[in-house]
C-alpha cells in the first residue's frame, strides 16, 4: 500500500494528473479517508482524551476540595476509581482499545494515589522516587497491556526519575550517560522484539520516539566533549560515533527508515556546528562565521541530496 501511495504521488509530481481531476484520482486510489475512516478516527480520538480527561478530573476535583475531603474520603475515591476501572478491564479484555484505555487510566491513577499518599502523610521523600515507585508499580500492568503506548509512558516515568535523581545530584554527566543507556537500550530491545515478529510492536512511530530521545542524549553527549576538556570527555565522543555507525548501519542496511537516517544526518550537523563553534569561531574573526555558515549549508544540501536517493532507492 505504502509503494502504491508513493507511485500515486509519483504521478502528481510527473504532472501526469489532469489538472481539477486531482480528488477523483486520490478517490479511486482510496487515499481520500472515508465516512467510515472519519467515524473509527474520531471513536478513537474521543476515547483517548476521555480517558485522559477523566484521570485529570479526579486530580483536579482533588485540588479543588482538598480541605474538605477527609483522609479516608480522598483514597477511597481514588481507590475506589481504580477499583472500577479493574472491573471494567476484567469485563471488556485486553485484546480491544477499550481495555487499553481502561489500563491506561489505571496507570493515572495509580500516580495520583502516590503522589496523595506523599502529600497526606508528609512522606519527605524526593520527587524522583514518586516516578521511580510509579513506573516500578505500573509494570505489571504494562506488561500484561501489550500496547506500545503504555511502554512510552513507562519509559518516560524511568526518564523523569532518571532526571530528577541526577538533578537533585547535580550530576549532568550522570544525566546524560544515564538517559543515553535507558532510551538506547529501550531502543535496542524494542528494535528487536519487532525484529522477532512481536506483532503488538509493528508500528513505527513508538521505536522513532525511543529513537528521538536516544538520539538527543548520543548528540548532548558529543557536544560536552567537545565543549569540555575534563576527564570523560572523549568517552562521550566514543559513545557518540558507536551510536552514530550503529544507526546507519542498522537503518541503511538492516531495517531501512528515511526518518530514523534524516535524525541521524541533523544529529551529526548540529555537533559539526558546535565543534566549529568551539574551535573556529572563537579564535578567528568574520572569516570563521562565513566558514561555519558554509559548512552548514554544505553539509544540509549534501544530507538532503542523500536521503532523495535513498528514498529512490527504497521505491525501487
Amino acid at each position: 500500500m505504502s509503494r502504491f501511495r508513493e507511485d500515486v504521488l509519483d504521478w502528481f509530481d510527473a504532472g501526469r494528473v489532469v489538472p481539477g481531476g486531482e480528488d477523483a484520482v486520490l478517490r479511486a486510489a482510496g487515499m481520500l479517508p472515508t465516512r467510515a475512516d472519519w467515524h473509527a478516527f474520531l471513536g478513537r480520538l474521543t476515547l483517548w482524551l476521555g480517558t485522559v480527561a477523566l484521570a485529570a478530573a479526579l486530580i483536579f476535583f482533588f485540588a479543588f476540595n482538598w480541605d474538605d475531603l477527609g483522609r479516608f474520603g480522598k483514597f477511597g475515591l481514588v481507590e475506589a476509581a481504580m477499583v472500577a476501572a479493574l472491573f471494567g478491564v476484567w469485563r471488556v479484555g485486553l485484546d480491544g482499545l477499550p481495555g487499553k484505555a481502561l489500563l491506561l487510566l489505571l496507570v493515572l491513577l495509580t500516580g495520583a494515589l502516590l503522589a496523595l499518599a506523599g502529600q497526606v502523610y508528609q512522606t519527605g521523600a524526593d520527587t524522583f522516587e514518586l516516578f521511580a515507585w510509579w513506573a516500578v508499580l505500573i509494570l505489571p500492568w504494562v506488561l500484561v497491556g501489550r500496547f506500545a503506548p503504555l511502554w512510552l509512558v513507562w519509559l518516560a516515568l524511568l526518564n523523569l526519575a532518571l532526571y530528577l535523581f541526577a538533578d537533585l545530584s547535580h550530576s549532568e554527566g550522570l544525566l546524560l550517560w544515564g538517559l543515553y543507556g535507558v532510551n538506547g537500550l529501550a531502543l535496542i530491545l524494542w528494535e528487536t522484539a519487532q525484529r522477532r515478529g512481536v506483532s503488538w510492536l509493528d508500528d513505527d512511530w513508538p521505536p522513532r520516539l525511543v529513537a528521538v530521545a536516544s538520539g538527543t542524549m548520543a548528540t548532548a553527549l558529543a557536544v560536552r566533549a567537545i565543549g569540555s576538556s575534563a576527564d570523560g570527555s572523549a568517552l562521550g565522543a566514543l559513545a557518540y560515533a558507536a551510536w552514530l555507525a550503529a544507526f546507519y548501519g542498522w537503518y541503511r542496511r538492516v531495517r531501512p527508515d528515511l526518518f530514523m537516517l534524516a535524525g541521524g544526518v541533523l544529529s551529526l550537523i548540529v555537533v559539526v556546528i558546535f565543534f566549529l563553534a568551539e574551535h573556529v569561531m572563537e579564535r578567528a574573526d568574520g572569516g570563521g562565521f562565513l566558514l561555519t555558515g558554509l559548512v552548514v549549508l554544505g553539509m544540509s544540501a549534501g544530507g538532503a541530496i542523500w536521503l532523495k536517493s535513498v528514498a529512490r532507492e527504497q521505491r525501487a
